[in-house]
């Protein structure tokens, strides 16, 4: 088996079928098999994918489980020589799957790859960055972009050129490309992490290791980006943000730098508070 394909999925019926559907109108010599992970769905996506597509290799879970206990599930039963983790609302390209297997076949020191993703305007989606940082992550959660929005342009990498195939410290996990013997020496996805963090975290432990995770232009994706992230209500998004980037810091940085961060928090969500209550109001549009 060449590739196993692993789609978590959570209320997003349609945008999953779109995604299978173009999934197996792929093109290449490879062979592949398909995973659905339905993480606790109330939309009839699970029966979606029995009845239309009984291909697929499907897992359903009672409740949301999250993000990594649900790849891991699947990431467990397959047997492709590279795994990839896609989320429910990517579009593949007909060639998408063979130029990546076809690339990371011919680059051996890349062991986590991901390729260019294009957002639904035809736009190159800025996604490699650099391992956070306390400076960085802080500016975040006090809202520092909003009145100095250059501040971050180090760790979002904003001259990154999509163009080049290089070595990165991270990629976006929409579309997170591993080799087995990565998932055979360090597992699968860490599941302290329930929504966030934990493709940043994978692709710290690779280059612990002395492995490399590398962006390549040699395949694009169409991705929606922020379907799934968006239908969360705010309040639940903030809390799975705070929790994930609080365990990434326990676990790879100074405790002090893990207080400071947990300290600032409470700052970051009553300046959102504020903002929210006494900001500009958006006019209601009339018709």
């Amino acid at each position: 088996m060449d590739l196993s394909i692993i789609i978590p999925s959570w209320n997003a019926k349609n945008i999953l079928r779109e995604n299978l559907e173009a999934i197996f109108r792929s093109r290449g010599n490879f062979t592949c098999e398909v995973f659905v992970v339905d993480n606790g769905s109330f939309d009839g996506s699970a029966e979606m994918v029995e009845e239309e597509f009984p291909q697929v290799n499907l897992i359903v879970n009672k409740k949301n489980l999250g993000f990594s206990r649900a790849n891991n599930q699947a990431i467990r039963k397959s047997e492709g020589d590279f795994i990839l983790l896609l989320n429910q609302d990517m579009r593949p390209f007909p060639n998408t799957f063979f130029n990546m297997i076809k690339w990371m076949r011919g680059n051996e020191r890349a062991q986590v790859a991901g390729c260019r993703l294009i957002g639904r305007e035809g736009n190159v989606l800025p996604h490699v960055r650099r391992f956070p940082r306390l400076s960085d992550q802080l500016a975040i959660v006090l809202k520092i972009p909003h009145i100095f929005p250059k501040i971050l342009d180090g760790y979002i990498l904003k001259d990154f050129n999509y163009d080049s195939s290089v070595p990165v410290d991270s990629i976006r996990g929409s579309f997170f490309m591993i080799r087995r013997r990565m998932i055979e020496e360090i597992g699968g996805l860490d599941e302290r992490y329930f929504f966030w963090f934990e493709e940043v975290d994978y692709c710290r432990e690779v280059k612990k290791r002395g492995y490399e995770v590398w962006y390549t232009n040699s395949a694009e994706c169409l991705d929606y980006a922020g379907y799934s992230a968006g239908k969360l209500p705010r309040g639940q998004s903030q809390r799975y943000m705070r929790d994930s980037q609080l365990k990434y810091f326990k676990k790879w940085h100074k405790a002090r730098e893990y207080w400071l961060l947990r300290l600032a928090w409470p700052f970051g969500l009553l300046i959102v508070w504020a903002v929210e209550k006494f900001g500009p109001k958006k006019r209601k549009k009339t018709s």
